[in-house]
């Protein structure tokens, strides 16, 4: 990508008379956008909660959308149809969101095809058409990514007693643009550079997940068949193991765990909660303001090198071992198990069971039948067979892990990093040509 920097700049620049614009062109305009548009701003139908009739047309929100814009058609909206044709979107719309947690985000609207019958929006967006006299909505939409409009966005929800943004602001929104004969070199410009900047990181995002993909069967590998490729197999004797070292044991977890069952007296102990990202930590490093219940009495407690499992969450693989240094306690609703000696690092299991055959085990003999509802109980688990190797070889297979994957995750955070600066470039291009920072020729 070519630096910033090395781009031409406009001769002449004039203040804009906004004090989060700046400085733009001489001879481009700030414009309210009402100004700019074909109608007046739109707002949608109201959301009712019938049950959504696929014969009608399509409620939109912003979350129906994917990141190129286009519609996820299988989206699936309860909300009542009430008389469309003044809510049918055009190709090129952009819809606003007034309120809830997308405020002030923005969306394109394309189809590619006709939508004289097939879509409609929801109560809390509105729609933008453009008058392609003055401005063309792919502009609109880059526009809408500028930190300039980020920063019209914070001022008017600074100004608000709750978040919402409605169309009598949205109308006053100033809309920096040049004449409408620069507007299409800006729009092809942003278009070819903004495609190739999104290509990058999707090829950057395959990357990690195809180094995530190897991390997994490394470690997969490791805990199931040991490190020495040559050492002799055995028939484990349950079906969905299969052959493991021949010098290993095969054990149930009855054998292996013990669950613990203190409980805190007096609800002093520091909260630990999961984490998929972190394992388990302790509840307040992380959400601070998060809501908890009025007492911890009665909690269950945790100590070092227990292995703490979510209930209704174990068929998702949410095991954790505690490496944290001092008792603790976690939800009656969580699980919680000591070592009985075979094997001596609870890592060695919370690694086990990521193993799509561990998890599948989880899901067969889990109760319930409604996801969030599903409990793998005590007895349940520990009637599952696990190969168990000899003390000193299961940890040098952590070492060997341990080794191995922070090479893994050494070069995952190096794919991020780059897929941040990516966006940031993109970022800072977009507001650049729309602001008139750079001249695009």
């Amino acid at each position: 990508m070519s630096g910033l920097a090395t781009m031409p700049r406009y001769e002449d620049y004039k203040d804009s008379g906004v004090d989060w614009i700046g400085k733009i062109p001489e001879h481009w305009r700030v414009t309210p956008l009402k100004f700019l548009l074909q109608e007046k701003l739109k707002y949608g139908a109201n959301e009712s909660g019938v049950e959504y009739d696929p014969s009608l047309p399509r409620y939109i929100r912003i979350t129906d959308f994917s990141s190129n814009g286009v519609l996820n058609e299988d989206s699936k909206l309860s909300l009542h149809w009430n008389d469309g044709k003044d809510y049918l979107l055009q190709d090129g719309d952009i819809l606003f969101a007034r309120s809830g947690a997308t405020v002030g985000k923005s969306y394109q609207f394309k189809t590619g095809i006709s939508c004289e019958k097939h879509y409609a929006f929801a109560g809390y967006l509105i729609k933008a058409t453009t008058n392609k006299e003055f401005l063309s909505s792919d502009y609109l939409n880059f526009f809408a990514e500028s930190e300039v409009f980020n920063a019209w966005r914070e001022v008017i929800l600074n100004k608000a007693t709750i978040e919402n943004i409605g169309a009598d602001k949205y109308s006053q929104l100033p809309v920096i643009h040049p004449p409408l004969s620069e507007i299409s070199k800006i729009t092809s410009f942003l278009d070819t550079k903004t495609t190739q900047i999104d290509q990058a990181i999707t090829i950057k995002e395959q990357q990690i997940e195809l180094l995530k993909e190897r991390r997994q069967i490394l470690i997969q590998n490791a805990v199931t068949r040991g490190l020495d490729l040559q050492a002799p197999m055995r028939d484990s004797g349950v079906e969905w193991i299969g052959d493991i070292p021949a010098h290993w044991e095969v054990k149930r977890l009855k054998y292996i765990l013990d669950e613990r069952g203190e409980r805190s007296k007096t609800g002093e102990e520091p909260l630990l909660m999961m984490s998929q990202v972190h394992g388990l930590v302790v509840r307040s490093e992380y959400h601070s303001k998060a809501e908890v219940a009025q007492t911890n009495v009665d909690n269950k407690i945790v100590y070092e090198n227990d292995l703490v499992f979510n209930k209704l969450k174990a068929h998702l693989g949410v095991f954790f071992k505690s490496s944290i240094p001092f008792k603790g306690s976690v939800s009656p609703d969580y699980a919680v198990y000591k070592s009985k000696g075979l094997i001596s690092d609870l890592k060695y299991l919370e690694l086990l069971f990521r193993n799509p055959a561990y998890i599948a085990q989880f899901i067969i003999r889990a109760t319930g039948i409604v996801e969030g509802l599903i409990r793998l109980y005590t007895g349940d688990l520990f009637d599952i067979a696990i190969p168990v190797p000899p003390e000193n070889e299961q940890q040098r297979i952590l070492a060997y892990i341990d080794e191995h994957t922070a090479k893994f995750d050494q070069a995952i955070t190096l794919q991020q990093q780059q897929i941040e600066k990516l966006k940031e470039y993109r970022a800072t291009l977009i507001n650049s040509a729309v602001t008139g920072k750079i001249k695009v020729v």
